[in-house]
């Protein structure tokens, strides 16, 4: 990335992939993109088997050095005052797409992309969902069909085991949020 751009990285609980999604983050960092961290109530303060909350937010704060970004009030600035270039959600849960496709603002999530949108700049979806291939099928078509809407190449993680789950490809979030920053799609996008 020629640019520096400043790239909101928000996560919503899809804790078991809250590893590969801060291997992510560092990647983006290592690439110079300055990182503002957005989490979702839950993915903020839910401890599960995959981890405590407490530390995982410190290490992105570490990642990031940046504050995380937590609550309503402060996640509507984003648009306003144009912190950002780009927001990629990852991982993007089948609720997030949900509240995103319904055009639902309450979460500190929801809230940034909607107030990100009206600055007309991309949003990246790195979806993790073990119903994107049921109910929440309907919800990534519809945002794979809005303008300045991207995602994250993703795959079946589990066809046998999970025929429904899908799982972005964490490891292409630095092309996807690259392409999205110049208009275009990273593809192919199911693979």
């Amino acid at each position: 990335m020629h640019n520096i751009p400043t790239v909101g990285f928000a996560l919503t609980g899809s804790f078991c992939t809250f590893r590969e999604a801060l291997n992510a983050m560092r990647a983006l960092r290592e690439d110079g993109v300055r990182l503002l961290p957005i989490l979702s109530f839950n993915a903020y303060s839910t401890d599960t088997r995959f981890g405590k909350s407490a530390d995982f937010n410190r290490e992105i704060e570490e990642i990031c050095d940046h504050p995380i970004i937590h609550t309503i009030a402060d996640a509507e600035p984003i648009g306003p005052k144009k912190l950002l270039d780009a927001l990629l959600i990852c991982p993007c849960t089948g609720n997030t797409l949900a509240k995103l496709a319904a055009g639902i603002a309450d979460t500190p999530v929801t809230l940034a992309a909607k107030s990100h949108l009206r600055n007309q700049r991309p949003v990246i979806v790195a979806v993790s969902t073990n119903d994107a291939l049921a109910a929440a099928a309907k919800n990534i078509g519809e945002l794979q069909n809005r303008r300045h809407y991207y995602f994250v190449p993703y795959r079946q993680d589990a066809p046998e085991g999970k025929p429904t789950s899908v799982v972005a490809d964490f490891s292409l979030c630095a092309s996807a949020v690259d392409a999205a920053l110049k208009g275009k799609q990273l593809r192919p996008v199911f693979r």
